[in-house]
């Protein structure tokens, strides 16, 4: 008899963080196959599971995407309870298309259980709204890193004129991205924080503006996980500061 998938969301790092549904399924699973950023301490709630660690290195050899498919597809039609753990919320940037493609190619079945998105919490554990009735009604969330390992992709003009923007995986990115706006007329002296490891205790938060980020992020030397949120709300982050890791 064919197993089931569940694609559980993590969250953004703090282990409480995790929703009910996600850890049950843990403690329930046979075969876990988890992501490189997933808390050890989440992990650790498969107590009975054999687990995998499908991590991807920025910029290293990682188990590709086509294997992390077929490890899915295989270990369900075993039988077995299958929990791939992912990061964040599993359909934000997540990759998870992919691995939901073959699953309904092979016939398997599956569920998606949401985690809570870095893109909204690391700046909550920061102090930011991203939105906010006087400052910003509307956000957007882009990704920095494209399928093409480019910032090409994305619609710069439309991007400049938004509320907030909530750039993820920028690491590598900040001064592609701070030009990008620039470059369509964004004021230099908008506000801007860039916040490492959110939500974990090795969170760190550099408040600036867009004119000086790149600056700032590297004398800084933050580096990924990372996630920019630009905009007037980032002004925010020194009044309704509250964590301290």
């Amino acid at each position: 008899m064919s197993g089931r998938v569940a694609i559980v969301g993590a969250g953004p790092g703090d282990p409480e963080l995790l929703t009910l549904k996600g850890r049950r399924l843990l403690e329930e699973a046979d075969i876990v196959i988890h992501d490189r950023l997933v808390a050890p301490e989440i992990v650790a709630f498969a107590r009975t599971a054999e687990r995998i660690d499908a991590g991807k290195l920025p910029g290293a050899s990682a188990t590709a995407q086509e294997e992390i498919n077929a490890l899915l597809v295989r270990h369900a039609r075993e039988g077995k309870r299958v929990v791939r753990l992912k990061g964040g919320d599993p359909m934000v940037f997540g990759r998870t298309s992919s691995e939901l493609e073959a699953l309904v190619v092979a016939g398997i079945s599956f569920e998606i259980v949401p985690g809570i998105t870095s893109a909204i919490a690391a700046p909550a554990y920061a102090g930011i709204p991203v939105t906010d009735r006087r400052l910003a009604s509307a956000v957007a969330f882009v990704t920095a890193t494209q399928e093409d390992g480019t910032t090409n992709a994305l619609d710069w003009v439309a991007l400049a004129r938004m509320p907030t923007l909530v750039v993820l995986m920028g690491a590598a990115r900040v001064d592609r991205v701070t030009r990008a706006l620039l470059d369509e007329g964004v004021d230099t002296a908008r506000p801007v924080a860039a916040i490492e490891w959110g939500t974990t205790g090795r969170q760190r938060v550099v408040r600036s503006t867009l004119g000086t980020l790149a600056r700032d992020v590297r004398e800084a030397g933050l580096g990924a996980p990372l996630v920019m949120v630009i905009g007037d709300v980032a002004a925010l982050a020194d009044r309704y500061a509250w964590f301290r890791p």
